[in-house]
């Protein structure tokens, strides 16, 4: 591993590795350090890709892997623990897990982000099969079929409609989301979407797969699928030395996770600092994060061109300098 390098790209998903390829393409030395963590990992398909609908997730990596290596970038695997501004304001440091550090001229963190579930039994276990956050992610694959949504929130309804789309047969547990509206009530009548009131105890499975949701009361409502909201927690504990911190994302009245906002092109408050994919946009999907890892890398190679010119200029003053002081002599 160099121990100077131009840009550190911290996290290794669609944005990072998105980044690294821009940076890489353009002649720059880019290490990417991967915690091997990715939050899409239980999903079986990449979809809403264009060219990569239905690719594991583990397969879009290694072959972003590949790319970013075949021009020349790195790709090691490593959890960071720590980056620093460096004393005399120039570059960065990155320090990982394992001991090592790293200098670096910029930083792009792409450190994603983690799903904290209600605190149901068996939801946990079936994230990602048969419990579901994202029509976008998951509809096609769950139209027709028997779904429930587990109400948490304000945006319990608005997360109703969105599956309604997707299949007739869709039934909501109100659970710890507040009442309907009398507007709401009349909405989901007009669906025929049923509206059950109550705790959620559990979700019942039956061979490996989900079969029902049972009551607090005992009673079970048959379903296959059930719809849980999360809350999203930005990965970037290790930029507290440098004064970055989360804010609330909020929509429809209901924190649904924390984030770094972006500047433009995923600049930060932290100059050298850039930011893509979910640290900044909790709801972005695969290919918006590669969008925005794109975007990111772009505008840290123009960075590091100005500043590279500048101090070419200066230089070059500098040298004319001297030699008009040796011709004058």
């Amino acid at each position: 591993m160099q121990s100077q390098i131009d840009v550190v790209v911290i996290g290794g998903g669609a944005a990072g590795l998105a980044g690294a390829v821009a940076l890489a393409r353009s002649r720059r030395s880019v290490l990417v350090i991967d915690a091997g963590k990715p939050r899409n990992a239980p999903a079986e398909g990449v979809h809403n890709f264009l060219t990569r609908e239905g690719t594991p997730p583990a397969e879009l990596l290694a072959i972003g892997r590949a790319e970013v290596t075949g021009y020349g970038g790195q790709v090691v695997s490593g959890r960071v623990t720590d980056v620093s501004r460096n004393a005399d304001g120039v570059g960065f440091t990155v320090r990982l897990a394992d001991g090592d550090e790293v200098q670096a001229r910029r930083i792009l963190v792409t450190s994603g982000a983690a799903d904290v579930l209600p605190e149901i039994p068996g939801l946990a276990e079936r994230w990602g099969h048969d419990v579901l956050h994202c029509p976008f992610c998951h509809g096609w694959e769950s139209r027709d079929r028997a779904i429930g949504i587990l109400g948490t929130g304000p945006m319990a309804v608005h997360a109703t409609l969105l599956w309604r789309q997707i299949s007739p047969d869709v039934t909501l547990f109100l659970h710890t989301a507040p009442p309907l509206t009398p507007e709401q009530a009349e909405q989901l009548a007009a669906l025929n979407v049923p509206v059950v009131e109550g705790h959620v105890a559990e979700l019942v499975i039956t061979n490996d797969h989900l079969s029902g949701v049972r009551m607090v009361n005992g009673d079970v409502i048959s379903r296959e699928i059930v719809v849980a909201g999360s809350l999203v927690h930005a990965h970037v504990d290790f930029l507290d030395g440098l004064g970055l911190t989360t804010t609330p994302f909020e929509m429809g009245g209901q924190v649904l996770a924390t984030r770094l906002e972006p500047g433009p092109s995923g600049s930060t408050d932290v100059p050298g600092v850039w930011i893509a994919g979910n640290v900044a946009d909790p709801m972005g999907q695969v290919i918006g994060s590669a969008a925005d890892g794109l975007r990111a890398g772009a505008a840290i190679n123009m960075d590091l061109i100005t500043e590279d010119t500048a101090r070419a200029v200066e230089a070059y003053r500098a040298a004319n300098s001297a030699l008009a002081g040796a011709r004058a002599g």
